[in-house]
């Protein structure tokens, strides 16, 4: 299930193992479909390397 509120997301999370959902945030599910399942271990290694400007330009 995904959702952009970090409320709602705790909540659905303590629910994860009694109806076997999981949970996440759009924007994280987008990022993994857009720039594979490592996207997140890239991503903090061009801002350790580079600086996040490098990164956001």
């Amino acid at each position: 299930m995904l959702t952009n509120c970090p409320a709602c997301l705790q909540g659905l999370s303590r629910y994860r193992d009694d109806v076997g959902v999981e949970s996440d945030y759009i924007v994280v599910e987008l990022a993994r479909k857009q720039l594979g399942e490592n996207w997140q271990g890239e991503f903090l290694e061009k801002v350790n390397r580079g600086g996040i400007e490098r990164v956001l330009l």
